[in-house]
């Protein structure tokens, strides 16, 4: 018999550590590094591209994350973030999906790269992003 609750003891002290090493490496929606970028006009281009792909007015810094589903509505989930990078997957019902990494190098300049699905359709860039003043 003692030997059968030694067994269950490890056993439970096991399933434990596990449990609590899986919460320590679980994604933390943590979106605070999008906060730390100045709000404003933004260029987005092509990385290696001269001409600005886009600009944008950036108020909502999580926008960012979607570029490619911009206005719709879309379910967030953040897979890692650290100091100065975030990664997010999202999904857009009937819209399609996306995975985007956006790496800060200042809080006046981001590196954005993303992937997925648009309509129907696959898509992936790389763009610079850089705050060129008020909107």
């Amino acid at each position: 018999m003692t030997l059968k609750r030694s067994q269950y003891g490890l056993v439970g002290a096991t399933l434990l550590s596990l449990t609590s090493a899986a919460f320590a490496f679980a994604p933390t929606n943590d979106l605070s590094l999008l906060n730390t970028l100045e709000r404003g006009q933004w260029n987005l281009r092509a990385v290696g591209a001269e001409a600005p792909l886009t600009k944008i007015c950036l108020g909502n810094p999580e926008l960012l994350t979607q570029i490619q589903h911009a206005g719709a509505a879309c379910e967030l989930y953040v897979i890692r973030s650290t100091a100065n990078s975030v990664t997010v997957s999202y999904t857009c019902k009937g819209q399609g999906q996306g995975l985007t990494t956006i790496r800060k190098e200042s809080n006046r300049i981001i590196h954005i790269q993303s992937q997925g699905i648009h309509n129907n359709a696959p898509f992936s860039f790389s763009v610079e992003g850089r705050k060129i003043g008020p909107c």
